[in-house]
């Protein structure tokens, strides 16, 4: 059975835009400005970087994308 890889995405607030990284795929470390367009760009990028890894895989590559953004919602004072 193929394993899952594990892959992060957190919002950089600077740069406005989604940072993909694992511990799972040596090498990854892409953006993008929405996490569907992450999520398309990481269906080529890791097949790819697994491949230069060595990766032994089948033809698979199942990934789990994990977002984590963190925000403040204010509430209106009476």
């Amino acid at each position: 059975m193929t394993k899952t890889l594990f892959i992060r995405a957190e919002w950089d607030d600077e740069a406005e835009v989604w940072v993909a990284t694992s511990d799972d795929v040596p090498g990854l470390a892409t953006e993008a400005d929405t996490l569907e367009a992450l999520s398309l760009k990481l269906e080529s990028m890791v097949p790819e970087l697994m491949d230069l890894n060595g990766s032994t895989e089948g033809p698979e590559v199942p990934f789990e994308l994990l977002a984590r953004k963190f925000a403040v919602a204010h509430r209106h004072m009476n």
